[in-house]
């Protein structure tokens, strides 16, 4: 029921967490852009029940985050690869995670360094038209 009225709700935010705003679905996204596409790495890296798994799976694939192709014929099995759309929820994967390191964190939580250089990635979210980091400036919230 409420999922249902966040994705019709005006805000952009309610309709994307109607979407992904479950932890499940957040960390299946995580691994995906790790390189997991197979539903039993999925399975183990997140010690999930199988059945959640392959609903979250399902959902993900049905709104276009994730496609399935097939990689066995006998038996028959697929793998899970992002869609433009997932990969572009990358930045907001790895913001959250910051937030995460900064107010729940130790000096014990993963980090993530870029794959080229080697430096830990330090994510930080800018208005593209203005060039400010967002949350440095009072925002408004309307509709065009």
């Amino acid at each position: 029921m409420i999922k249902e009225k966040l994705a019709n709700a005006p805000c952009p935010i309610a309709r994307t967490l109607a979407l992904i705003g479950d932890p499940w679905s957040i960390l299946i996204l995580r691994d995906a852009h790790a390189g997991m596409t197979r539903f039993e790495q999925f399975r183990r890296s997140l010690e999930i029940a199988p059945t959640i798994l392959t609903q979250r799976l399902l959902s993900l694939t049905n709104e276009g985050l994730l496609e399935k192709k097939p990689y066995s014929a006998h038996p028959p099995r697929d793998e899970y690869h992002l869609t433009a759309a997932g990969r572009d929820l990358l930045p907001v994967l790895f913001i959250i995670g910051a937030w995460g390191r900064k107010h729940r964190g130790d000096d014990k939580l993963t980090r993530f360094f870029d794959g080229e250089t080697g430096t830990e990635i330090k994510p930080v979210a800018i208005d593209e038209v203005t060039g400010a980091k967002i949350g440095t400036r009072p925002i408004r919230v309307g509709s065009v």
